[in-house]
């Protein structure tokens, strides 16, 4: 797994924390200025660090806004279950405190699912998606990836002490003994059934799929997400005037779940889209 070390950059640098929703108060950290900004929520026991630097070159032409959720990071947790709603809601807020919206979004894996589902709940905030190694409904993972998240325990805390996720969150959590909570309450959320299906098709904001051709994310899936977002459907003709969706996929090959997010190519396609 990659670990999360902070690129070293010339661009401008601002943090700071927002109050949400539920007491939390949200820490955010931004690189570069201007053009639309673009909003980045981490995966499941990640930080604003996450993407390395990705998050340096899409900032090279943007304001890029790295957050973290409720019990992530810089972020004390609050006595609120996690719930893919709260947290869209949470990012929703960050939108509008800092006044960044209509905004760009961009989440991996859990935070895939933050992101789409903010839009979901708070269109305006939102202008494009990106969505990285997240299913739009929950037996879209891997069986055996689903079977893994019923294991995500406190029980499991002395295995995960030795991960790279949990170096990087003591080294900065307000209060590094609420680790073994914060695997309670994921493991809460994941464990959840969801299908945000028709949510999707009724989505007004263009969407890029990102995968790795080995993701706990089957192709077969991402097709059918790519499916609801009217990608794939019909041939557009040799000069493309057949019609083509605004949302894109895209499968990045040699990837897999645990290292899409820091993927060098993954910089030029997401700018690609957003700049479309």
């Amino acid at each position: 797994m990659t670990t999360y070390d902070m690129a070293t950059t010339d661009l401008r640098v601002d943090e700071g924390y927002v109050p949400v929703t539920g007491g939390v108060r949200m820490y955010w950290r931004s690189l570069g200025e201007g053009g639309t900004p673009l909003v980045v929520v981490h995966g499941g026991f990640g930080d604003a660090r996450m993407f390395g630097e990705v998050l340096d070159r899409l900032a090279a032409g943007r304001r890029v806004v790295a957050v973290e959720l409720q019990g992530h990071g810089h972020t004390a947790d609050v006595d609120r279950p996690f719930s893919w709603d709260a947290f869209a809601d949470d990012v929703a807020a960050l939108v509008r405190h800092l006044d960044l919206g209509p905004a760009d979004l961009m989440g991996y894996s859990l935070g895939g699912g933050v992101v789409l589902r903010t839009a979901m709940r708070h269109p305006e905030v939102a202008r494009r998606l990106v969505v990285v190694a997240a299913p739009c409904r929950r037996d879209g993972w891997l069986p055996d990836v689903l079977a893994g998240m019923a294991g995500v325990t406190s029980a499991g805390f002395e295995w995960m002490r030795q991960s790279p996720p949990y170096a990087a969150y003591a080294a900065v959590a307000p209060d590094v003994d609420a680790f073994p909570a914060l695997m309670d309450k994921t493991g809460d959320l994941i464990r959840a059934p969801y299908d945000w299906s028709e949510e999707v098709r009724a989505l007004a904001a263009p969407v890029q799929l990102v995968y790795g051709d080995g993701d706990g994310v089957p192709p077969a899936h991402a097709a059918e997400f790519f499916a609801l977002l009217g990608g794939g459907l019909r041939d557009p003709g040799w000069d493309g005037s057949g019609g083509r969706p605004a949302s894109r996929l895209a499968i990045l090959p040699g990837r897999t779940h645990y290292d899409v997010f820091a993927a060098p190519e993954l910089a030029p396609l997401v700018d690609g889209f957003l700049r479309s």
